[in-house]
């Protein structure tokens, strides 16, 4: 499994390896393309962002845990734009909305909401994604309540 130098260096430390050796190990497994952490942060934002639907803040805080600097951080970041966070946040809501049904609107607000702020979507884009598709499907609802068939004149 990829590993970030950091992760490696932690490793190597908790076997009581010195940090001289270790050091000098990491670095030549670098020289050779071994370790790679842009090529490790820019595939942990690929991976993450589509499977989990995780957005940039959260991204971001889980690679400087997994010990990526900054700047290798914001590079793999980059990668993703706010018309791609949005398009996600609006797949995570239509997929939740349907278990919200029947509870009062100010709770599928909050709920899902929620849901997108532990996914680290800031709370401006999270409530506008759900008040967008609580309108919508309240549109839809509508549209499919007043249609009475094909064929139908309104007459």
């Amino acid at each position: 499994m990829p590993r970030t130098r950091r992760q490696l260096a932690d490793a190597l430390d908790k076997r009581g390896i010195p940090e001289e050796v270790s050091q000098e190990v990491l670095s030549r497994f670098e020289e050779v393309g071994l370790i790679d952490d842009a090529a490790f942060a820019g595939a942990w934002v690929e991976s993450r962002h589509r499977g989990r639907g995780l957005a940039r803040r959260a991204l971001a805080q889980e690679l400087r845990t997994k010990g990526v600097h900054a700047t290798l951080v914001q590079e793999a970041l980059e990668q993703l734009d706010s018309d791609q966070e949005e398009q996600t946040a609006r797949e995570l809501v239509e997929r939740k909305l349907r278990a919200t049904r029947g509870l009062e609107r100010d709770k599928r607000i909050r709920r899902l909401a929620g849901m997108l702020a532990r996914k680290g979507y800031p709370e401006g884009m999270a409530l506008r994604v759900v008040r967008r598709a609580l309108e919508q499907e309240g549109v839809d609802e509508g549209a499919d309540a007043d249609d009475d068939g094909p064929g139908y004149s309104g007459f």
